[in-house]
């Protein structure tokens, strides 16, 4: 098999009642018909949910596919901390790409929601990894306002009493971000995106989600969407209070800033006015771009990355050259030096 090149995959979109078309007229993205298009998940490995490749030696293979014929290629030294699945109708495991990239655009409110930690979700049935999350807004409306923890003060009684008088937003923190903020949301956090905003989302490869308060809206079908109250109430994070954006930490390398380090992921923001080397490190890394456009090194493709797209650098190609087209703005995904123990799902 051919050895792996920087990795571009088609889109898997995701319509939902808070969705527009904002992917499209903003992103980019190609899409159909419909005003509902919520979500394009960008890079996914999460049961049928397969990014496939779209240029070079590889394309059409899945993502699964990869990480089965080049798991060291892909991972590095990091292979070690990825999860593992089952293959289907057998006892086998594979490695399970750890991380899901993702663009949200909310036309309408998002539900207040929350996600299980990895110990609460790997007692679900099927069983799956917790999902501890980041945002980076990339638009914003005037007013949009971002849902992230609960106000100081609310327990668990004072946020049950709320959610059955159906004012669930009066427990919640809120802010009106800026195009550029980054929003660290840990699994056990109660979250919501507002109306009016496009973002960039990082997280782990999850895709379990408890809904609490759905604004009192119904679904396409004319009835309320189904709410998770029992199982959220068991996942909050009580004392973890507000969230806000995460304050730009300096790094060794010029033209680049940290934005979150935690055990699931590491994001890093840079500003790429000519050329830098990115990739490295032992390990596999994601690169999104959030402005302008740049062009990669060894990318089959051979045109450039542009804003709202996402490349894959296996671990095996070391550190990349990247080069801006015009003044660029690109995130950076890759896994902590050291990880916790590889989770079974």
């Amino acid at each position: 098999m051919p050895s792996l090149s920087p990795l571009r995959f088609r889109p898997l979109f995701r319509r939902y009642l808070w969705g527009g078309r904002r992917l499209g007229s903003l992103l980019h993205k190609p899409l159909g018909e419909g005003t509902d298009y919520a979500e394009s998940w960008e890079v996914v490995d999460h049961g049928p949910d397969q990014s496939v490749v779209v240029a070079g030696p590889h394309s059409g293979a899945t993502l699964a596919d990869l990480l089965a014929s080049h798991p060291e290629e892909l991972l590095g030294r990091q292979i070690a901390q990825v999860p593992t699945v089952s293959l289907s109708g057998s006892c086998a495991m594979r490695p399970q790409f750890p991380l899901l990239i993702k663009f949200l655009d909310a036309h309408q409110n998002l539900s207040v929601q929350v996600h299980p930690n990895d110990d609460q979700a790997a007692r679900r049935m099927p069983p799956d990894l917790g999902k501890t999350e980041a945002w980076v807004v990339l638009h914003r409306e005037p007013g949009a306002r971002i849902y992230a923890g609960l106000k100081r003060g609310i327990d668990r009684r004072a946020f049950e009493r709320e959610v059955h008088r159906g004012t669930t937003e009066l427990c919640l923190h809120q802010f009106e971000p800026e195009v550029g903020d980054c929003i660290f949301v840990p699994a056990g956090t109660v979250h919501a995106l507002g109306a009016g905003l496009v973002v960039a989302e990082i997280q782990q490869s999850s895709d379990t989600t408890y809904r609490i308060f759905d604004w009192n809206r119904v679904g396409p079908d004319g009835k309320p969407r189904a709410l998770h109250l029992a199982e959220a109430l068991e996942a909050i994070d009580f004392a973890a209070g507000p969230i806000a954006p995460s304050v730009p930490v300096s790094v060794e390398q010029p033209c680049c800033e940290r934005l979150v380090a935690c055990s699931k992921f590491v994001l890093q923001r840079w500003r790429i006015d000519s050329a830098a080397m990115l990739g490295g490190s032992g390990g596999f890394h994601l690169l999104i771009v959030v402005q302008g456009e740049v062009r990669v090194e060894g990318d089959p493709a051979g045109t450039s990355l542009r804003f709202g797209e996402t490349m894959l650098l296996p671990a095996s190609l070391g550190a990349v050259r990247v080069t801006a087209v015009k003044p660029s703005v690109v995130l950076d995904v890759f896994l902590p030096e050291v990880g916790p123990s590889p989770e079974r799902i």
